[in-house]
């Protein structure tokens, strides 16, 4: 019978997984009794993390590169001012999503570009793209705007569906049978975490991400396009942050300067503690999606809690990104010294 082994890449997704389960257990164990223990908050979870899935997807595969973009907050904040604005000033739901969703194909073009062709480093290019996108996000508008029933009915509509579940739910106080439920936004966060998994696991392209993150000479010289690899990866992860914009606004319905701050960090380390190398060529988007419940659940522990400081969520995220990283620094070196 032959030995399933487990390397070093499998080790860093299985921890993160068996991290949150261990912390959503203990979530439950002890604040089951305030409603912790209901399927509806795990997938309140995912409701309000679906724009995160679908930008640390695409960030994870510009990682993968050995590459990195943290223009994707500012990039939310600007495609959900367009949308807002391009609704109130009577653009349909529809064409509006089509105009963001070029807006990112677009910009992610430009800075692919820049990166792989004229081989400008990754974070000056979209530490760039973020100023751009936040500064374009204020010269459309400084106020903050809302998206109602008034201003474009089918958008409100997309944003209440609440796709209910037959199974996991409960009967409140007042004898009411209240099932569970998703979101629009939280459906196209899956779809858009399937449709990655599989194209990192069995193309042409997603093969070539891995390749190039583990060595570009050696990926040059097995004949793969180094340059047109990259700038594709920075095409993909502006499409999916767009994407992720579109259920970012589903849930808030709201536009501001100030929205999606901070969101590249969390994209990164939802990324990292989900085990994608900062160096490029290993990762997933399997063990991304674990580190954003992850960072979800602690959010919502933190809430549930009410006591606790608002600073508590980046601080615990900080000290995983830390452990993290020293975890993959050590497989690195022990691969390292089994090469040599």
């Amino acid at each position: 019978m032959k030995k399933t082994k487990i390397n070093g890449n499998t080790l860093l997704l299985l921890i993160t997984i068996a991290l949150f389960v261990v912390m959503y257990i203990g979530g439950i164990a002890a604040y089951g009794s305030r409603g912790f223990s209901r399927l509806q908050t795990f997938l309140d979870i995912l409701k309000t993390n679906a724009g995160l899935i679908c930008m640390a997807s695409g960030l994870t595969v510009v990682m993968l590169t050995a590459g990195i973009d943290i223009s994707v907050g500012a990039l939310v904040a600007m495609d959900c001012m367009i949308l807002a604005c391009g609704m109130e000033a009577g653009i349909g739901a529809v064409p509006m999503m089509i105009i963001v969703i070029l807006i990112g194909l677009v910009f992610g073009a430009v800075q692919g570009f820049l990166v792989g062709y004229l081989e400008i480093q990754p974070f000056i290019v979209t530490m760039a793209g973020m100023f751009f996108a936040r500064g374009m996000t204020a010269v459309i508008s400084t106020d903050q705007k809302s998206i109602t029933e008034q201003i474009n009915p089918l958008f409100y509509k997309l944003a209440n569906i609440k796709i209910k579940l037959p199974f996991g739910g409960y009967t409140n106080r007042k004898g009411v049978y209240m099932a569970p439920n998703i979101s629009v936004g939280v459906v196209i966060a899956l779809l858009v975490l399937v449709v990655i998994f599989l194209m990192l696991r069995y193309t042409k392209f997603g093969r070539s991400l891995y390749a190039i993150g583990g060595s570009e000479q050696s990926a040059a010289m097995m004949g793969l396009n180094v340059k047109f690899t990259k700038m594709k990866a920075y095409i993909l992860s502006s499409f999916l942050t767009s994407i992720g914009a579109i259920c970012f606004c589903l849930n808030t319905m709201a536009a501001s300067v100030q929205q999606a701050l901070g969101y590249e960090m969390d994209a990164i380390s939802s990324a990292v503690i989900g085990g994608t190398l900062l160096t490029g060529g290993v990762g997933n988007v399997i063990g991304t999606f674990f580190g954003v419940l992850i960072n979800g659940t602690i959010s919502a522990i933190v809430k549930t809690n009410g006591k606790l400081a608002s600073s508590w969520p980046s601080i615990l995220t900080a000290a995983l990104l830390f452990l993290f990283i020293v975890i993959q620094s050590i497989f690195a070196a022990i691969r390292e010294k089994q090469k040599g």
